[in-house]
């Protein structure tokens, strides 16, 4: 019995011993799983828990324009949020009230963020974007209220752009994540773009920070600024004009390029519609507007909204191409002088149309302009006079200068999505070919390599690489390289350059470009149209761009310019609806550029004159003087003696013009502006006489019935004193689709 109960009690205790062994094994082959073969990645896994690694976001580098003007730059904002884990329910309504005061919740929006504050999570957003005023706002509360365990705030960057649509096509904008997604911001966006830093602080078994003793941190880099060769005076005319022409013709698109011809530096260059950069999505046609609202589905409008966002993100200057027109005339006058295939005196019978091959090609005035010189046929923008030229010139002749002035090749401009030109080959070109292209046809160029080839023009013949960004500074605005002009190759002699320049000059003073006259500038310049062929529906008629080219001033050009309109909804050609945009441009770009004007026998006779001083006088005397000087006086009172005047002295009235002399201190004679719009010279005149006030014209001031009166510095019914001097300017509304 003994025996058998020791046996069993042995049995028992080694089946102990073995169970006790194998559970021992086990936690022996587990630890050395954990510690050695699991031990560097568990390491790892207990480190990241003890330890907090946050980013500090590097600072956008600064865009600014040529004269150091911020265009975009980026500030310090905040992402507020919360760590439900540490709030109670004791301070959870004090959190929630004093957030939703802060950020003005409605009852909706405090119950979200409720439920945010009782969340199984340490991070949870309350705001982002959160400026500093705000951010101190709450972070004093925090402070007060000793909740910095319950409310965080991490350090974000926000791009902003001050002049919101200003250059936008040129700029461009940033994405959330602060990556250029368009323009300057896209093709800049590693110079532009900071290294981030990092914070790396112990932390305890809930995640919050032990000590400041144990924190590591690593600065962010700023990224490089950039400074662009626009000009925010010009710009902010060159987009003005455009936009008003595209409102005015409710055009698909208004374009334009302006460019220092002697540099290759981009001045301005807009493309409307345009965005707010702040706001890219955004709608700012009012056109599109209708049209969206117009759409009967949802999807509809969901489409055409993404169709319009990206139309007005794109810079078609760059990006597009079109068929130039007659503005090419230019390019062909200037290949035709340089290999003497003709010459100032050459002259050509326009009939109204050329025969070629089995094609005839036809001039945009019909009845034919009859016998004319080379000059004359570029004036009246003469196809068949054209066609002969580009006849005599040959094909291989037309392709070298075509190839000479870049028409063959991207610019190398520094923004994105540049377009290639669409060219027949020279081999691929028949006597058709050639005879249609020479008149601007049959090729698709891009609007800045237009502008290239007519800075070539109008710079002595050489051809200059165009470019926008002249300077990229370091965060502490040191110069970390600058942009030189390229001048690429020799395209026409220095006198071919001035005998095409004059020809310009006189396209705006006698023929189709009359209303790119500015007074005292010369101003060179061509008008153009092309149709749009295959774009019309069945039953429409056929849609046009229509362009002005210029040049100025003639006698040393400084500005090469190119104004485009997009299916204008009347049939008016470049120099009725383009030329007039350029006149503004070249006027405002001059005064930039610090160049007095030089006016002829004939303007000068039409220049305004300082109003002299009449306070004081007696009337008899202040007549006198104002006989002497020019004027008619009108005399306003009772008195003997001059008390006020309008015009003030010193300044500007018009010569012939009118001055009011008060002979009473209250004297005060006031009328309402009419509406001048849509009148000629004559009519304007007569209708400013009859109100007593004084009219300087600007713009196109040929008299005749076809130049008419299209904007006022006054704006009508306002209400003026009798003699003071308004701004009205004027266009000839002719009809040449050339």
């Amino acid at each position: 019995m003994n025996k058998m109960f020791k046996k069993g009690l042995a049995s028992r205790v080694l089946i102990i011993l073995i169970i006790v062994a194998s559970l021992f094994a086990i936690d022996i082959s587990r630890l050395f799983y954990i510690q050695v073969a699991k031990g560097e990645e568990y390491a790892e896994k207990a480190k990241s828990q003890q330890l907090s690694d946050k980013e500090i976001e590097a600072m956008r580098g600064t865009i600014y324009d040529s004269e150091g003007n911020v265009l975009a730059q980026s500030a310090t904002v905040w992402t507020v949020f919360l760590d439900p884990s540490n709030i109670s329910d004791k301070n959870r309504m004090l959190i929630v009230d004093f957030l939703s005061k802060t950020f003005q919740y409605d009852d909706e929006k405090k119950d979200e963020l409720l439920e945010k504050s009782k969340k199984d999570s340490k991070y949870v957003v309350v705001e982002n974007k959160v400026d500093n005023i705000k951010k101190e706002e709450i972070a004093g509360f925090v402070s007060e209220n000793k909740l910095s365990l319950c409310i965080g705030f991490k350090q974000a960057t926000e791009r902003y752009y001050p002049y919101e649509n200003l250059a936008s096509s040129v700029i461009g904008f940033t994405g959330a994540d602060n990556q250029g997604l368009a323009g300057i911001e896209s093709y800049y966006n590693d110079q532009l773009t900071g290294t981030n830093g990092r914070v790396i602080t112990l932390t305890d078994s809930k995640s919050n920070s032990i000590s400041s003793d144990y924190e590591t941190s690593v600065e962010a880099q700023d990224g490089n600024s950039l400074v662009l060769t626009i000009n925010s005076t010009i710009q902010y005319y060159l987009e003005k004009e455009l936009r008003n022409t595209l409102e005015e013709y409710q055009a698909k698109g208004a374009y334009g390029v302006v460019m220092d011809c002697n540099t290759g530096a981009v001045l301005a260059m807009a493309s409307m519609p345009d965005f707010n950069c702040n706001d890219p999505y955004k709608i700012t046609y009012d056109k599109y507007l209708k049209e969206i609202d117009a759409a009967k589905s949802k999807e509809a409008k969901t489409a055409l909204q993404s169709q319009y966002v990206q139309r007005q993100w794109r810079n078609f200057a760059v990006s597009d191409t079109y068929v130039p027109g007659s503005v090419f005339k230019t390019f062909i006058a200037s290949a035709a002088l340089e290999e003497n295939v003709v010459n100032l005196n050459t002259t050509y019978n326009c009939t109204g149309s050329i025969k070629v091959d089995e094609y005839e090609m036809k001039c945009h005035y019909h009845p034919g302009h009859g016998v004319e010189t080379f000059t004359q046929g570029l004036e009246n923008s003469c196809n068949p006079f054209f066609v002969t030229v580009g006849q005599k010139l040959g094909v291989h002749n037309y392709f070298k200068y075509f190839d000479g002035f870049g028409f063959t090749q991207k610019t190398g401009i520094d923004l994105p999505g540049e377009a290639s030109p669409q060219y027949y080959k020279e081999e691929q070109y028949g006597i058709v070919e050639l005879s249609s292209a020479s008149f601007g046809q049959t090729n698709s160029v891009t609007p800045i390599q237009m502008c290239a080839g007519l800075s070539a023009i109008a710079n002595g013949g050489t051809y200059v690489k165009p470019y926008v960004v002249s300077e990229i500074k370091d965060k502490n605005g040191n110069s970390i390289s600058k942009t030189t002009t390229t001048k690429v190759r020799e395209v026409i002699s220095k006198e071919t350059s001035q005998q095409v320049c004059k020809m310009m000059k006189s396209v705006v003073d006698n023929g189709t470009g009359k209303n790119g006259y500015v007074a005292g500038y010369g101003v060179g310049g061509k008008t153009g149209t092309s149709t749009k062929l295959g774009e019309s529906k069945p039953g429409e008629k056929d849609k046009y761009i229509v362009s002005f080219a210029a040049i100025a001033p003639t006698d040393n050009p400084q500005i090469a310019m190119l104004i485009i309109c997009d299916e204008p909804n009347k049939d008016l050609g470049g120099g009725a609806i383009c030329a007039p945009i350029a006149a503004v441009v070249v006027e405002e770009a001059m005064n930039v550029y610090g160049i007095e004007p030089k006016y002829s026998k004939e303007e000068s006779k039409k220049l305004s004159i300082k109003t002299p001083n009449f306070v004081g006088s007696d009337v008899s005397s202040a007549e006198e003087k104002a006989k002497n000087a020019g004027l008619t006086c009108k005399i306003v009172g009772n008195g003997k003696v001059v008390k006020k005047q309008s015009p003030a002295a010193e300044k500007s009235i018009p010569t012939k013009g009118v001055v009011v002399l008060y002979t009473e201190s209250s004297g005060n004679s006031k009328v309402k502006v009419p509406d001048f719009s849509g009148l000629t010279i004559a009519e304007v005149n007569k209708l400013a006489a009859s109100k007593n006030l004084n009219i300087k014209i600007s713009g196109n001031d040929n008299s005749n019935a076809q130049v008419i009166a299209y904007k006022q510095s006054e704006a009508k019914n306002n209400e003026v004193e009798i003699g003071t001097v308004i701004t009205v300017t004027f266009k000839s509304t002719k009809a040449v689709l050339d």
